[in-house]
């Protein structure tokens, strides 16, 4: 009897687990804009609670205030990008150029020394250059449809932000009503702990990306890089997708260096500057920064962006670890799930050691216990 419950029970996860994954897939349109508001909302609230209390303006004036400071700095941003990928744009048949001898030289150098004919390589039509673009053609044009998505997606984010800061109250008191048995105050202990940890993030995370941005630029800059402060900016904006983003930043200057420079040691260079901003943003910035990152391990977190990536895209894989925090957040809250908010949190350091060094430390505590002991 106790078994058939069981497997009733993991049935019916199961199946709730399935239905969560297609409402999320197939409702991404509305779900995935109402995240980033949502995000937006919690980073700039203490703007909003600023000008109410301290420049007297009543609950609209200070939701739509936000909302045009979001949207100044937004087309400040993509004004700059727009203006840099111009540039780049204007010199595309010096890059086209420069990529065919790379092309040659490459051909050459695997002729010299594996034998492989030359004519027998660029015989072979899919390896042409024009060849690859037009047999990746679908692909390219799969990326910018989705990207199209996304930015017409972000039309509706400043919407939903000026609601949810104006309905801030309302919202919070129709959480005390969808839980009527749960305790007020237990409640509000779940919300302002993901009020705090998202909070904590983005605020931390907008502060590492612009000092990441100007270490970024000035390596760069001394490397001889073009349009230095454009990659710096980019691969700093490219955090925002934990673990890919820094080695899609880094990749970008690195095949530009190529292009443009006369040695190969030049992307190797770029590719050490972003390395090693990379180590001083994960040991130094973001710790002094923001104190710890979200308790979220490693292992979680790239699973999360997986799940994520396959379910939204480019927009999951910003979103993963927000939302992923703010789960483990609510798991740890609710007593039958704390036991997956646990398998999500940072292990502990005896969960890391060996078994012998575990051993070695048990045996040492037993000792001191009787020693202990002895001398009482």
């Amino acid at each position: 009897m106790k078994t058939s419950t069981n497997n009733s029970q993991l049935a019916y996860n199961l199946f709730c687990f399935i239905a969560i994954v297609l409402i999320l897939y197939f409702l991404k349109p509305f779900i995935v804009p109402l995240l980033f508001a949502i995000l937006f909302s919690i980073m700039m609230y203490p703007v909003a609670i600023y000008l109410e209390r301290k420049w007297r303006f009543n609950r609209i004036a200070s939701s739509l205030s936000v909302v045009l400071l979001l949207l100044i700095i937004f087309v400040g941003l993509f004004t700059f990008i727009g203006f840099q990928i111009k540039d780049v744009i204007g010199k595309s048949d010096l890059y086209s150029e420069r990529l065919t001898e790379l092309n040659t030289e490459i051909l050459q150098y695997t002729e010299d020394h594996f034998g492989i004919d030359k004519k027998q390589l660029l015989s072979d039509k899919s390896l042409k250059m024009e060849n690859l673009i037009k047999n990746n053609f679908s692909r390219i044009s799969d990326f910018v449809t989705e990207s199209g998505s996304f930015l017409s997606d972000i039309f509706l984010v400043p919407i939903y932000i000026f609601f949810l800061l104006l309905y801030r109250k309302f919202f919070v008191a129709f959480v005390h009503r969808a839980f009527p048995k749960k305790d007020n105050a237990y409640l509000n202990i779940i919300l302002k702990k993901i009020y705090q940890t998202q909070q904590n993030y983005l605020s931390g995370l907008s502060v590492v990306m612009l000092i990441v941005a100007l270490l970024n630029s000035s390596g760069l800059l001394l490397l001889g890089i073009e349009n230095a402060f454009f990659y710096g900016f980019l691969g700093a904006l490219l955090l925002l997708i934990p673990y890919i983003g820094i080695i899609v930043g880094s990749l970008i200057p690195a095949l530009i260096a190529l292009i443009t420079k006369d040695s190969v040691w030049y992307s190797v260079g770029v590719i050490g500057v972003f390395a090693f901003v990379q180590i001083i943003e994960g040991n130094f910035i973001t710790p002094k920064i923001t104190g710890s990152k979200i308790s979220v391990n490693a292992f979680s977190c790239i699973l999360a962006l997986v799940i994520f990536a396959l379910l939204w895209g480019i927009a999951g894989m910003v979103l993963a670890l927000p939302v992923t925090a703010t789960i483990k957040i609510i798991f740890d809250q609710i007593p039958s799930l704390k036991p997956y908010g646990f398998l999500m949190g940072e292990p502990e350091k005896d969960y890391l050691r060996s078994t012998a060094y575990n051993r070695l430390a048990k045996w040492k505590r037993i000792r001191t216990q009787k020693k202990n002991t002895l001398m009482q």
